[in-house]
Formats: structure tokens, C-alpha cells, sequence
């Protein structure tokens, strides 16, 4: 007699469809939430439209922020009113010349009841960061930034943390004030995306700010008008934005023109070729254009390039304004 072995029953296959790629934010759909940010902040800011969308620009291009300007005019307040508007984690440094890199980073600890070491997080760790006075912290406390702006990560001993994204550090520093500060090192500039001043409001703008603060500061019943998510698909969408090739050709130019420049010590690095191709991506994406203009980059410039320029200390280029100098670039091309 025959031994007839049993077959094992076929299972029927599982067909899994194709999981579909996130559908990309338009440049309409990133103009719509970038003018909800810069409608909110300007409910604590007043009288500094295009400062408002250069920050917000900043943030679009996954960049960070340097605002160089005196005491009092609104500094922290703009940031403190993107990360809410954001609603974002928001996280302040007050930078003084004993500041350590730990107060910044956050150290390991020793548990009591476990034995471990465990890592207590700084306040790096957060979406918005204002480093408040950059230039009083030391050169070492300065150089623990480093990591994060460039990479959007922190190394503590053998352990690399990643940053929650959106991630953005907005400092500050006194331009006139020098007594007990620490220039920034050209590493530690390079990595701002932008540098900007706020400037004291015209008469009837502080008029309407004092009418405005005269029962509670505004700042203490702002809203968020978007969420981390969303900023973060923006950012995605704006480095989507076409760039067309004599666009690329003329920021190269423009880059190369303040290397070669007789008045120039230093030029710009390709990370400031970099920085302005994604900054006027950003604000083609606020204005809801689908591809960058060469206006955009000649409006630009000056915003992106001139913190990352060194003049030549030679007496006949001693009075010579970096300003001017990129302005004259500008002139020729």
C-alpha cells in the first residue's frame, strides 16, 4: 500500500500595497503657514515687517539666526514669539564668561538609587534656542554650539544625541558694548544663515507698541498658529524650490567675487554659496513663487554674506565698510 504524505496547505500571500511617499507641501501651502507665523509674531513685534519674515525665512531654510543690535529693542521677544507661534519648545542661555559648556550641553550624573550615570539634558536640547549675549560666553562655551548648528546633533562622551527638529539657536549680541565679550570666532559666524539688526522703532510704531503693552505684555497670550510637524514639511517643500542653472551661476560668481576681492582678507566659504542658495529658496517659498529669481539673490546677499567677510587691515583698506564692499560685488554683476 501506497504511503501518501500530506501536503502542507498553501497559505494565500498577503498582497501589502505600496506605502505612497508623503505628498510635498506646495509653494502656496508654505507661503499660507509662513504668513500665519509673520501675522503672529507682529502681534508682539511691532514695526519690523521685513526683520518678522527674514527670521521666519531663517527658519524655512533650516538656518540659524544672529541679531546684532543694542539693548531694548525686542531681541528675545522675537524669539520667544516665533518658538510660540511654532508651538515649539523654547529655551534660553544667558551667556556670562563662567558659563560652562555643560550649563549649555548637559553633563552625566551620578543616580543614587541606581549607581548609573545618567545624562541630564541641557538646554540645547530644545526646537528654539536663544543664546542670549553669545559674545560673553567663552571661546570654549562657544565652540559646544558648534555641533548642534552644523549637524543638529550633540556628542557627550561616546554618545551622539540627535536634535528634535525643527531646530534653530537665535543669539544675540550688543555691537557697542565690548567690555568683558568674546568675538565670535569665523567657525562659529560661518554658521549663522543670517545676520540682521532689529534698529529702534519709528515714532509712531512705539506709540502704538506702548498703547499695545499698556495691560499685559502680548507675548503672554500668544498663540501657536502652527505645530513643529507642519514647519518641518516646510522645510522639506522649500528645498524643493527650482533653481535654475544661471541662478546656481551667479550665486558661484557672486561667492568667488568676495574671495578675489582686493579689500578682502577673507571671503565667503561654500557654506555661504550654500546659505544663500536655501535663503532664497525660503523666501521664494514665503512669497509662494515655485522657482528662485535673481533679484531674490541680490536682495539676499547682503543679509547672508557680509558677517562672513573679513576686510584687509592694511591702511589703505582701513576704512573700508564691508557693506560697500558687497554692494560694490553687487554693482558689477
Amino acid at each position: 500500500m501506497a504511503l501518501v504524505i500530506a501536503q502542507p496547505e498553501k497559505k494565500p500571500k498577503v498582497m501589502v500595497p505600496p506605502v505612497a511617499p508623503a505628498k510635498s507641501l506646495t509653494p502656496a501651502e508654505v507661503s499660507a503657514i509662513a504668513q500665519q507665523l509673520i501675522a503672529n509674531v507682529e502681534k508682539v513685534i511691532v514695526g519690523k515687517h521685513d526683520q518678522v519674515v527674514l527670521a521666519v525665512a531663517v527658519l524655512m531654510a533650516e538656518g540659524h539666526l544672529l541679531i546684532e543690535d543694542v539693548p531694548g529693542v525686542a531681541k528675545t521677544m522675537l524669539a520667544r514669539a516665533l518658538a510660540l507661534s511654532a508651538g515649539a519648545s523654547f529655551k534660553r542661555i544667558q551667556c556670562t564668561p563662567d558659563l560652562q559648556p555643560e550649563d549649555v550641553l548637559g553633563e552625566a550624573r551620578m543616580d543614587s538609587t541606581t549607581g548609573r550615570a545618567e545624562f541630564h539634558f541641557g538646554p540645547l536640547f530644545s526646537q528654539f534656542v536663544l543664546v542670549d549675549e553669545i559674545n560673553r560666553a567663552s571661546p570654549r562655551t562657544q565652540s559646544a554650539l558648534l555641533e548642534a548648528m552644523g549637524e543638529s546633533s550633540v556628542t557627550a562622551g561616546n554618545v551622539t544625541y540627535r536634535l528634535q527638529k525643527p531646530f534653530m539657536v537665535i543669539a544675540t549680541q550688543n555691537p557697542i558694548e565690548q567690555e568683558g565679550t568674546f568675538l565670535l570666532p569665523e567657525a562659529q559666524k560661518d554658521r549663522f544663515l543670517i545676520r540682521m539688526s532689529l534698529g529702534y522703532p519709528l515714532l509712531a510704531d512705539e506709540k502704538q507698541m506702548m498703547e499695545r503693552f499698556q495691560l499685559q505684555h502680548p507675548i503672554e497670550t500668544l498663540q501657536p498658529v502652527t505645530t513643529p510637524d507642519s514647519i518641518t514639511k516646510c522645510q522639506l517643500a522649500v528645498r524643493g524650490i527650482k533653481v535654475a542653472d544661471e541662478v546656481n551661476d551667479a550665486i558661484l560668481k557672486l561667492v568667488r567675487a568676495t574671495r578675489d576681492h582686493p579689500a578682502l582678507l577673507l571671503g565667503a566659504s561654500p557654506r555661504g554659496s550654500l546659505g544663500l542658495f536655501r535663503a532664497a529658496q525660503a523666501m521664494t517659498a514665503i512669497e509662494g513663487n515655485d522657482a528662485v529669481s535673481l533679484e531674490q539673490i541680490k536682495a539676499l546677499a547682503q543679509k547672508v554674506l557680509a558677517h562672513r567677510l573679513i576686510g584687509r587691515k592694511e591702511e589703505k583698506y582701513r576704512n573700508v565698510n564691508i557693506t560697500e564692499v558687497v554692494n560694490e560685488i553687487l554693482a558689477a554683476k
